[in-house]
């Protein structure tokens, strides 16, 4: 049970970090493309794991690593600023707090695992607690937006159940460097077709990448990836719930945005959705 819970907090700190992107793109890199930021935060990453690491894919693990890249980088971050930019937050955030279910009903498809009634609960009460912690009056909706959002979603909700599937046989170090890297290489294509320009970049500018890099993917994608081999599907995915949680707890502490009654209820909506899941699991 101890293991247990230390699994489920390390793994947590990943969707925890992940919640500081918001704040640390608009304070410290305002003027970096979204998907130039994705891909300077990925691929050095990758390659700084991989200077330690020393040790490359082998056999299959090669086309695995580029197809997990694809889903868990690549596709995940250009799906998810395609509905940023087409969506408000509010909405966005709630599209994507579908990966729980969506997580569920895969777990079910590819890993044959029972679908408990209390597991889908909890993904539909975190959906109600986003929604409560990010949407605004009035938010619009637009169908491109919607289904880049629900596509990003599926991309991270398959990648977490095909690395859970095929067990790398190598430490989540190793196997995040060879993701980072993979993801990484694969958006160098999508910012040069986008004849996106990189600024001269400041002091604050590499604070900014360094800790996206450093902290926000090499450190926490390799807690991700030992949480996933260690705990349930159902309850590693309901752990990103935290990142909008931790977004909103940001904007409050630091950038003195306002905390409504509603809010305060989404929070304890999310928390109570983690607990269903575990339960759940």
């Amino acid at each position: 049970m101890r293991s247990n819970i230390s699994d489920l907090l390390l793994t947590a700190i990943a969707p925890v970090v992940w919640g500081s992107t918001y704040i640390v793109t608009t304070e410290f890199l305002a003027g970096f493309p979204p998907i130039t930021v994705a891909m300077l935060r990925a691929l050095p990453a990758g390659l700084l794991l991989l200077a330690i690491v020393r040790q490359l894919p082998t056999g299959t693990w090669w086309l695995r690593s580029f197809l997990l890249g694809a889903l868990n980088i690549s596709i995940f971050l250009s799906m998810l600023f395609v509905a940023a930019y087409r969506l408000p937050g509010g909405v966005a955030g709630t599209v994507l707090a579908a990966q729980p279910l969506i997580v569920v009903v895969l777990s079910a498809l590819l890993l044959s695992s029972p679908v408990r009634p209390l597991a889908i609960i909890g993904a539909l009460v975190g959906m109600g607690g986003v929604a409560l912690l990010v949407l605004t009056p009035g938010a619009a909706l637009d169908a491109i937006g919607i289904a880049a959002g629900l596509a990003g979603a599926s991309a991270m909700a398959l990648g977490i159940i095909l690395v859970r599937k095929w067990q790398p046989p190598v430490s989540p170090l190793t196997f995040t460097a060879w993701q980072l890297t993979a993801g990484g290489l694969l958006l160098v294509p999508v910012v040069l077709l986008a004849g996106h320009s990189i600024p001269v970049p400041t002091f604050f500018n590499l604070m900014g990448l360094a800790w996206l890099g450093l902290i926000g993917a090499a450190l926490t994608y390799a807690l991700w990836f030992r949480g996933i081999g260690r705990l349930n599907s159902t309850v590693v995915s309901s752990l990103l719930l935290l990142s909008p949680l931790t977004a909103v707890l940001l904007g409050w502490g630091v950038l003195d945005q306002t905390l409504t009654a509603l809010q305060i209820g989404g929070i304890g909506l999310v928390i109570g959705s983690i607990w269903l899941s575990q339960r759940a699991a």
